[in-house]
């Protein structure tokens, strides 16, 4: 085959077209710091892009999840602890007033301040929080306890958050099965303690029944609190490898992108070295 200067031009100019589109890859990788700027770089990369991206994204949110779940749970337990609180308050005066020594007088004064404690757990039992009762369920928008202390009229359904992908927490508490009895309970020992039929041993009991419930829902409460803490561990890892996995995918080794730019940048000038002795004057140079 007869090669021509025409050939030898030609080629070397598309050698060193391609040499320029090399540096042009480099220099945009060096300044984005990403093997890829567009999808048609490299669909593979592209695509496995897309999928890491969207399991970060996933892990993100059930990230925002845990901490929904996080404020539900934290409420949720300072409420039960004052709960806790003023109901042992409640116990110690039922011991006080079960003393033989105790006028009618002291009684009936031992049952304003219960009068009050009651008060102050209907209003724990109606704990709002972002303008949601935390104690109704589903039903956020409804009171759960009224002023009579007559509640839990709407049958209760727990809010159900996702906190990981198939893993679903309850994050609320059935106020009736911590409440339930307790305001007549608490009826009763003031009606006692007002002197009506009964004893008041008997409203140790009951009051002593009560607390029990308190105490197993923030047992229970607790346990639910463990485990979203495992989940929250799990998901800082599953948020590190995903990061981990799409830099190693997308991003760009950047000595060994400055590298390979200096070696394609000698190169590139032996290319055109090389191609100033090919291209020779030729006459139609001469007659210009």
């Amino acid at each position: 085959m007869r090669v021509t200067q025409g050939m030898l031009s030609n080629n070397m100019l598309r050698n060193l077209s391609g040499s320029y589109s090399k540096m042009d890859t480099y220099m945009n990788q060096l300044s984005t710091g990403k093997k890829i700027t567009k999808p048609s770089d490299d669909p593979v990369v592209a695509m496995k892009g897309m999928g890491y991206r969207s399991e970060l994204l996933q892990v993100e949110q059930y990230q925002r999840n845990t901490s929904e779940v996080h404020n539900w749970f934290d409420n949720t337990d300072a409420a039960l602890d004052k709960a806790t609180h003023a109901l042992q308050r409640v116990r110690e005066l039922a011991v006080q007033a079960s003393n033989g020594t105790y006028e009618d007088n002291q009684r009936k004064s031992i049952a304003q301040e219960v009068g009050q404690l009651k008060e102050h757990l209907i209003d724990l039992a109606n704990t709002e929080v972002n303008d949601k009762y935390i104690f109704n369920g589903t039903n956020t928008d409804i009171k759960p306890v009224d002023e009579s202390a007559q509640g839990w009229e709407n049958p209760y359904t727990p809010v159900e958050i996702e906190v990981s992908k198939g893993t679903t927490l309850s994050a609320s508490v059935d106020g009736s099965e911590v409440f339930d009895g307790l305001f007549a309970t608490m009826d009763s020992f003031i009606a006692r303690l007002n002197g009506e039929e009964g004893d008041i041993d008997t409203s140790i009991g009951e009051i002593d029944e009560q607390l029990n419930q308190i105490i197993n829902a923030r047992a229970d409460l607790g346990a639910r609190m463990n485990r979203l803490d495992l989940v929250e561990n799990r998901l800082s890892e599953q948020q590190v490898i995903a990061t981990q996995t799409m830099s190693n995918n997308e991003d760009i080794d950047y000595s060994k992108v400055i590298t390979e730019l200096i070696s394609q940048e000698s190169v590139h000038r032996a290319a055109l070295s090389s191609g100033a002795r090919i291209i020779q004057p030729t006459l139609l140079d001469f007659l210009r």
